[in-house]
């Protein structure tokens, strides 16, 4: 006689758990800040920057690891005891260190040999382990090979980002950028402005901002060692780039599976040292070390602030702190590095303090694209 079939529950003890302890750390966690930017000669146009350098664990990528935990243990693919692993050296890593250890299990960050100490000294202090590959095409696959050797979850970011996060709502980056501005001058943004590393954040604003019908656009601004702007301009799935990203945490070698290009309305492709100088410049401004993604991000909204203002528009524009600059003080604030990598940042540097001074602005007109074609 047949052995009766079993039910067995969908979802384990461990899992409502878990979810649990997620919910009750986002509801420990205020949201973060819109900061209004005032600069002269352009009081028609506000700037507002989304600080999301003040998640408990640093970045913009907070969000996206929360995410993640919660889709892969919705998912059933994260259990209790599994190890969870990820190919990042960076935020991500770091962020979902956090959660990892939130939740009691095992983390391991796959990452490069040359990737800094600070970092791998941040990720192992919440008891993540790091390992160690020689290059950077070699961290997918790896990790992918460790979370089957050891049955754990590979969390792979560039998959999964875009569909990791509900985009109607539940508190996403683009809702809360919405319900800040609710009371203020210009409520729906002319533009909102973001780099891509996974894409899942352009995904999530750009989808979000369809959902509820706005009239903003989305202008996602690109590093210059990057397929995705070449991607944006060909169409061509297959563009790569030889060299890496010189702008951490944004522009890929090549095109992710998580950018979505047809819900973007323009994008920008900009020099790494227009991106190192406007940390710099922001240095100036608000006191702070920022990251260089947060220079990229600045660089094209002050681009699309100068063209309003030229052609006589009034609104806001939006976009985003991704992270502090504390950890880059060995580069992109080091004289002496900028100098070995022969980067001249002083013409930049004219570009935006004319801008501040004059609202005078020189823009990258061959370096920006609209869609569709």
């Amino acid at each position: 006689m047949d052995e009766p079939v079993r039910s067995r529950r969908a979802c384990t003890s461990w899992q409502y758990a878990a979810m649990a302890k997620l919910e009750a750390d986002f509801n420990r966690s205020s949201d973060t800040h819109l900061l209004k930017i005032d600069l002269p000669h352009f009081e028609g146009v506000q700037l507002y920057l989304k600080d999301e350098s003040t998640h408990i664990t640093g970045s913009l990528k907070h969000r996206l690891a929360r995410s993640l935990f919660l889709y892969g243990i919705a998912n059933a693919w994260i259990q209790e005891g599994s190890t969870v692993i990820e190919a990042s050296s960076g935020s991500t890593a770091i962020s979902e260190a956090y959660f990892a250890r939130l939740l009691g299990l095992p983390f391991v960050a796959v990452m490069t040999r040359g990737t800094s100490p600070e970092k791998i000294a941040l990720i192992e202090s919440y008891g993540a382990r790091c390992h160690f590959v020689e290059d950077a095409s070699q961290m997918h696959d790896s990790a992918e090979r460790l979370a089957h050797e050891c049955g754990g979850h590979f969390m792979d970011q560039f998959m999964y980002a875009e569909r990791a996060t509900d985009w109607r709502g539940n508190n996403n980056i683009a809702e809360s950028i919405f319900e800040q501005l609710s009371r203020e001058p210009h409520p729906v943004p002319r533009y909102i402005v973001c780099g891509a590393g996974t894409g899942g954040t352009s995904a999530t604003i750009g989808r979000y901002i369809r959902y509820r019908s706005h009239r903003t656009e989305l202008c996602v601004v690109d590093p210059e060692h990057s397929a995705y702007f070449e991607h944006y301009k060909s169409g061509d799935p297959n563009v790569t780039v030889v060299q890496g990203s010189g702008v951490e945490g944004i522009g890929r070698p090549r095109v992710e599976a998580s950018f979505l290009p047809q819900i973007i309305d323009r994008m920008m492709k900009i020099p790494d040292a227009a991106s190192y100088a406007t940390v710099h410049f922001l240095r100036g401004i608000l006191h702070r070390y920022l990251g260089a993604s947060t220079g990229t991000n600045v660089w094209g909204a002050l681009e699309l602030m100068a063209e309003m203002h030229a052609a006589g528009e009034t609104g806001s524009i939006v976009t985003l702190i991704c992270d502090g600059g504390e950890r880059y003080l060995q580069t992109y604030f080091d004289p002496a590095w900028l100098e070995r990598n022969a980067i001249d940042l002083e013409p930049y540097r004219r570009r935006l303090q004319r801008f501040y001074e004059a609202g005078e602005w020189q823009p990258l007109a061959e370096q920006t694209m609209r869609y569709p074609l």
